[in-house]
């Protein structure tokens, strides 16, 4: 063994680490730019680049004494530092969510512990007026030993935090080596039990700083708003005492305080009439930072968080937070992540009105958050803490009950883990205890509670009471123990029912109410946050929550034949322990591109809502759901008003005051036609200079219907023939086939089904397969659960028959009616169903299809008929909700227009293939080439899928490159379909949006057409 057993020894956390310290970057001179452009500090010497490196399956394979001096090192490979050695084609990749990879054993991980070894030679010059060098890993997964020219320097652990070395005493002019040996494994591996990839090697910047003898160790600020007045108060620590220069500036460079420190201790400064911070507007003053030889330049913010009456306040004003949950996670680099992709991020929520953001379940690079003080988002900085792999052991009495209750035994609860557990929560806010943007601490994720989690709690309150601490997993304990909650500020909950949240706000509501994550954003999804919303700001005891999250974890294995990249998740490494796609559930894809659930969450937390509006006075009463800014100041109000899709008249509404969390009038009178489906649509265009977005970006809209009473959408009418008057339709059947003929069509209904199984118009053929009752669908992620019933019942095998069918013809046409049913095998008949036709001698068909389900079986997926059409009427022309997908619980960020398209853009291409694409509230759709179509439409506004692909093909397939198109265009016309909700993790579908109807009636209209 070459180092000592630190890997599985609790009692050795670090050896030979320099104290935590608050994050800055020191220079030699004033730099106003370190927080994106750190690396151009002449204080800072960033190791990062190309590094020798070699890969071990275990740690007893390593022979040599690779850190000795002058080591031969030309056999090494190389790899960039930062990186993850998985992503450099090391080791494999392995995701799993809850289970250990590895014996639940504490403190002992498998012996063939992989590890790789890193080596860099490297040039350096000692700086006079600076002589002190540390040595600063930002981020390495899970433990590591470091050694420079030969001599060993120490031992850290804590993957998502900083270790620093004194190296002032090995470190020579000219050239030197440093080496280390990382881990894979490591006892700290029991805490660092996230859902996410499993990746390891340096993942952050490594770097020197070069600092003098006399120099600021640490620094802690505090502020105090009084007032008109802000206090700051400095708390100082030196290397050796010296005298400190003390500056504040505002925004436009102007100095508003000075002070000055000689000793360790506090300095207060005051900036009267302050700017304060918040969301809205991100205002930082810079503070400078001046001593004889060096210079640091950092950035406070000026803002007060507290709790009243279980309401959180900012700044004295109750807020919401409009939060998402983030990992660091990129499908090419993993989850070494650099300003640029964080920037990338931050501007998407931005876009897209989110205002807080969760690290879960670690603290980011610390940069991360500077950029969050910047842009203006509130941040809960989370500690590196995850033991969910105890809830996962073998129990005997295997419930969920017992699963809770004896959670916290073996780590929460365990004495001998409470130095690794509150030195995690130490590190992160010591680390970071001097950015303003963190609003909230929070003990680690998922780990159960316990003694150890108490003292976490105790020490953060005691060491910085300002902020407020949350730890969601305060609910699994020993419910025979009793527990000391007084330290959490906070009573959080992931995933809860709406009438979860409701007992506790009428029975208990003795803490603030936060949603830590909810609305599980699992492929098409979801369909609740809506609901949720209205919850939160129906109470002011609910502060807001945070979505799960951002973006859907992969790994990027190049491209395939069909140009589509290649995305892998959990179990396409070859890994035996994995949670196949459970982590392809955020707002936006891998590569950033945003999902339609993105959309959804915008328009939801638009910055302002319609509350009514009286179209014969023109009155319109909007709220402003800001929390710190006039409607007036922070948006410019569009509007449109559309006939049948059509924009008929617009403007811009005048300017008019609309307070913060108030409401307010304006005059908007408009002429509504006398016809046609009307609607008026508001439109929110950012008007005030923020960061990140552009002017007149578009932040959500409302629409309004206001059409005149019982009006319809008029377009069917142009394309209903007339009735051909001199022209009688040829009827024949024989005991499985009835055969309709007119002047320009043929049609055959198949009496064994009772559906068409011909349509053929002016000479075309319009089916290529029989048309088909349909009640199953691709499963959604967010169908996971329910599916089993679904599958139970034998929905996915479902098919029609008929028992009876009747003919009568008239005049101009002829009706066909049967009785019918869906049936599959091995259960009872699932529904019954009454099928009428009506073929006039045009060729027009009007439906008639009245349904009885037996209320034996669960909720139906859908409800419709399914068509496969000729491939050349590939563009289609509604009018309905659109132009993204959109569902009756997901459509939100939809809006009623005509809108075109090709049947392929009308697909939403999901990672893991599955129901998608389906247009909500629709009364026309056209499908057609540029001669001729077919259209459907109805009087109760009906959903619509157009596709190249089955159903039963994305259900097969589980990556969207292997997708293969079918030979026909798949045409659905939906009665309805079953709600999207979130219970791929989150409660089931809302009463409401369940698809439980045991008798309906659906009517639409066919027509097929040639132009002209």
């Amino acid at each position: 063994m070459i180092v000592p057993r630190y890997y599985e020894n609790l009692s050795v956390l670090h050896e030979n680490t320099m104290p935590a310290r608050a994050y800055y970057i020191p220079a030699s001179r004033r730099m106003d730019n370190l927080v994106e452009h750190r690396e151009e500090s002449d204080r800072m010497q960033l190791l990062n680049g190309t590094w020798k490196f070699q890969y071990f399956n275990s740690i007893y394979d390593i022979q040599d004494s690779f850190f000795e001096k002058n080591y031969d090192t030309e056999n090494f490979d190389e790899i960039q530092v930062p990186s993850v050695w998985q992503m450099a084609g090391y080791d494999t990749h392995q995701y799993t969510n809850i289970r250990y990879p590895f014996p639940f054993d504490p403190p002992y991980v498998p012996q063939d512990i992989p590890c790789g070894v890193y080596v860099h030679t490297f040039e350096y010059s000692r700086d006079e007026k600076a002589p002190k060098s540390f040595l600063n890993f930002e981020g390495v997964d899970s433990c590591f030993y470091v050694w420079i020219n030969g001599s060993y320097i120490g031992y850290s652990q804590v993957s998502h935090m900083t270790s620093e070395f004194d190296v002032t005493d090995v470190l020579q002019d000219g050239t030197n080596t440093v080496a280390v040996l990382v881990m894979k494994w490591c006892d700290g591996s029991y805490l660092e039990d996230q859902d996410k990839f499993r990746m390891s090697g340096i993942f952050r910047d490594v770097y020197i700083l070069k600092r003098p003898k006399q120099a600021i160790s640490d620094y802690h600020i505090k502020t105090r708003i009084e007032d008109m007045l802000a206090k700051v108060e400095i708390e100082m620590k030196f290397y050796s005492p010296l005298n400190v220069k003390i500056s504040i500036e505002d925004r436009n460079g102007a100095v508003v305080a000075l002070g000055s420190i000689a000793e360790e201790g506090k300095a207060v400064l005051e900036i009267a009439s302050p700017e304060l911070w918040n969301t809205e507007n991100p205002y930082l003053y810079k503070m400078i930072l001046e001593t004889e030889n060096e210079v640091i330049v950092d950035h406070i913010a000026l803002r007060k968080i507290e709790i009243k009456d279980q309401v959180i306040y900012l700044n004295g004003q109750k807020i919401k937070f409009r939060g998402v949950n983030r990992h660091d996670s990129d499908p090419v680099t993993g989850f070494t992540i650099n300003t640029e992709q964080i920037t990338t991020d931050l501007t998407l929520m931005k876009q897209h009105n989110f205002n807080a953001i969760r690290s879960s379940h670690y603290p980011n690079a610390p940069f991360f958050y500077e950029m969050c003080d910047k842009y203006g988002f509130m941040v809960i900085d989370e500690a590196d803490i995850e033991a969910h792999g105890p809830f996962m052991i073998y129990r005997k009495e295997d419930t969920d009950y017992n699963r809770f209750k004896r959670w916290n035994e073996r780590i929460a609860d365990d004495p001998v883990w409470e130095e690794a557990i509150v030195d995690r929560v130490k590190l992160m806010v010591e680390r970071d205890k001097n950015r303003f943007c963190i609003v909230m601490w929070s003990m680690g994720n998922e780990s159960a509670y316990g003694c150890n989690f108490e003292k976490a709690l105790e020490w953060t309150k005691n060491f910085d009471p300002d902020r407020i601490t949350q730890y969601e997993s305060a609910r699994y304990r020993n419910y025979d123990e009793t527990y000391d909650y007084s330290n959490l500020d906070v009573y959080s909950r992931m995933y809860p029912a709406l009438s979860e949240i409701q007992e506790y706000l009428d029975k208990d509501g003795s803490k603030p109410f936060l949603l830590v994550e909810y609305c599980h954003s699992m492929g098409n999804g979801p369909g609740d946050f809506e609901d949720y919303f209205q919850m939160i700001q129906d109470n002011d005891k609910m502060c807001g929550g945070f979505v799960w999250e951002w973006c859907d974890h992969a790994i990027a294995h190049g491209t395939a034949e069909n140009g589509k990249t290649i995305y892998a998740y959990g179990g396409d490494h070859g890994e035996e322990i994995h949670d196949g796609n459970f982590c392809m559930d955020g707002l936006v894809y891998p590569d950033r591109t945003v999902h339609t659930g993105l959309l959804e969450y915008k328009n939801v937390y638009r910055p302002a809502r319609v509350i009514s509006y009286d179209k014969e006075s023109g009155e319109l009463v909007l709220h402003n759901y800001l929390d710190f800014d006039n409607l007036k100041d922070y948006v410019k109000i569009s509007y449109e008003l559309t006939q049948d899709g059509l924009v008929i008249s617009k403007g811009i509404l005048p300017e008019f005051s609309v307070a913060p969390h108030g409401e307010g009038k304006t005059n908007l009178k408009i002429n509504v036609p006398e016809n046609g489906k009307c609607y008026l649509k508001l439109i929110y265009h950012l008007k005030k200079e923020l960061p990140l977005l552009d002017e007149d970006h578009i932040l959500g809209f409302d629409e309004i219907e206001v059409s005149k009473e019982d009006t319809k959408c008029k377009l069917a009418e142009k394309w209903i023939p007339k009735t051909v008057v001199d022209s009688e339709l040829q009827v024949n059947e024989n005991d499985t086939q009835i055969h309709i003929k007119g002047r320009e069509f043929a049609y055959t209904i198949d009496k064994r089904t009772a559906l068409f199984t011909e349509m053929k118009f002016a000479g075309r053929e319009y089916l290529n397969h029989p048309m088909e009752l349909n009640i199953w669908r691709a499963p959604t992620d967010n169908d996971m659960y329910i599916k089993s019933e679904w599958k139970k019942a034998h929905y996915d095998k479902a098919y029609t028959r008929a028992y009876t069918t009747e003919v009568v013809q008239g005049k101009h046409g002829v009706k066909i009616t049967s009785h019918a049913s869906v049936v599959a095998e091995t259960v009872q008949k699932i529904l019954d169903v009454t099928i009428t036709w009506k073929i006039e001698a045009a060729g027009k068909i009007d439906a008639d299809i009245a349904v009885t389900k037996d209320d034996e079986f669960p909720d139906l997926p859908r409800f419709g008929v399914r068509m496969f059409l000729d491939k050349k009427l590939s563009a289609v022309r509604y009018f309905g909700m659109g132009p993204q997908e959109s569902y009756c619980d997901k459509h939100q960020a939809a809006s009623h227009g005509l809108y075109r398209a090709d049947v392929g853009d009308l697909h939403e291409d999901y990672i893991r293939p599955q129901e998608n694409g389906s247009h909500y509230d629709c009364e026309y759709v056209e499908l057609n080439n540029s001669r001729y179509g077919i259209v459907a439409s109805a009087e109760k506004a009906f959903s619509f899928n157009a596709s190249y692909y089955t159903q039963e093909e994305l259900e097969k397939k589980t990556h969207n490159y292997e997708l293969i198109e079918s030979d026909s265009v798949v045409f659905c016309v939906d009665y309805a379909l079953n709600g999207i909700g979130s219970n791929s993790c989150g409660p089931v579908v809302l009463e409401q949006y369940r698809f439980d109807d045991v008798l309906f009636r659906f009517q639409f209209t066919l027509i097929p057409y040639v132009k002209g």
